[in-house]
């Protein structure tokens, strides 16, 4: 069963110069207790998306074109009013930062009993003491530090009563946003064990936004690949990180430590992605990919479909073992229209 279908979405942000399109014309779903993981550079849209799902967009954003069908309702159509019935009870939000999302001057029992009151009228307060009891026990802590406030929490206490307050009401769809952000790498996978039991005595779905891809890796079955509001890549698992088409997620790929290769030195992408405001009308990875023709520079690429992936890119046909061999040297990746413009002005040149 499908939980969630976003069809050509495009989420803008309103700026002086014009709208920047965040999330430019994405389509993808989830299904019943599957976990999709987004991962990407920062700015690439993967907040924005998490935001327009759960209509949380700020006053300058709004959705442009498309559709959210979550259990065949499209969630853009609906008033604020009913749409506000969906959050935390339907679709709750593991926010990117703990000590910013809780309210510094409330409890957090106070926090996650409100929670529940509000999105579950007619729940007596015996019963909201008893779901917080509850979740505490689940993300492992103490229920008697509930009445504790935010500041006398440490960092992955906050992430956890954070997770346990978007699970309370036990959601179909958890949106989990960077949910392991500045914790060390122990508690890391602490949380994330915990978030992967709760989901299957609850039965949700998750869809986990982060750039670090080990973070997917563990948790998901199925990612996307985002890159500059654009689907760059998508497909399971073990197929993004075993042998992508795109080179993209080639390059993002070896952006990141490989502890079977400790010889191997991280190679980065020169360049930076395209404005937002004015993108290029071809492919917007062009400028930083060694594989670049007059093609991607000019048109769009369409879908190819490989080994279950789909991979946006006119080279995705003529990727092969070779290359991804070449990926792993820094010398492919300074064969860019991106790495010779950084080299000409170290240079001097114009």
């Amino acid at each position: 069963m499908t939980v969630l279908d976003v069809s050509d979405l495009e989420v803008y942000y309103e700026t002086e110069a014009g709208p920047a399109k965040a999330v430019d014309g994405i389509s993808f779903s989830i299904e019943e207790g599957e976990n999709l993981g987004i991962v990407g550079e920062s700015g690439c849209g993967k907040t924005t998306l998490a935001k327009a799902i759960i209509g949380i967009l700020p006053d300058e954003g709004y959705v442009n074109n498309g559709s959210i069908e979550f259990n065949d309702t499209d969630l853009t159509e609906l008033p604020d009013a009913q749409r506000r019935r969906y959050k935390w009870e339907e679709i709750s939000m593991i926010a990117q930062s703990a000590m910013n999302a809780l309210d510094p001057v409330y409890t957090i029992r106070e926090q996650i009993v409100e929670a529940v009151e509000t999105h579950r009228p007619g729940t007596g307060r015996t019963e909201a003491n008893e779901i917080v009891a509850e979740m505490f026990d689940l993300v492992g802590l103490d229920a008697a530090r509930a009445d504790d406030y935010p500041h006398q929490f440490s960092g992955g206490m906050r992430q956890r009563a954070m997770i346990a307050m978007a699970l309370a009401l036990k959601p179909s769809l958890v949106l989990a946003d960077e949910p392991t952000t500045a914790l060390d790498v122990i508690m890391q996978d602490q949380i994330l064990k915990r978030i992967g039991r709760i989901q299957t005595e609850i039965n949700s779905s998750m869809m986990v936004i982060t750039h670090d891809v080990s973070v997917v890796a563990e948790t998901c079955d199925r990612v996307i690949v985002m890159y500059a509001g654009k689907i760059a890549e998508e497909g399971p698992v073990e197929e993004i990180f075993g042998r992508p088409y795109h080179p993209y997620t080639i390059g993002l790929k070896r952006a990141f430590p490989n502890i079977r290769k400790s010889d191997q030195d991280l190679l980065s992408i020169a360049g930076y992605p395209p404005e937002l405001v004015d993108p290029p009308s071809g492919c917007r990875f062009a400028e930083r990919c060694p594989l670049a023709t007059d093609e991607c520079r000019e048109f769009e690429p369409p879908a190819h479909h490989n080994n279950g992936l789909r991979s946006y890119c006119h080279r995705a046909d003529e990727i092969d073992d070779g290359f991804r061999d070449r990926a792993d040297t820094a010398e492919t990746w300074a064969d860019t229209d991106a790495a010779r413009a950084i080299d000409a002005l170290a240079e001097g040149g114009d």
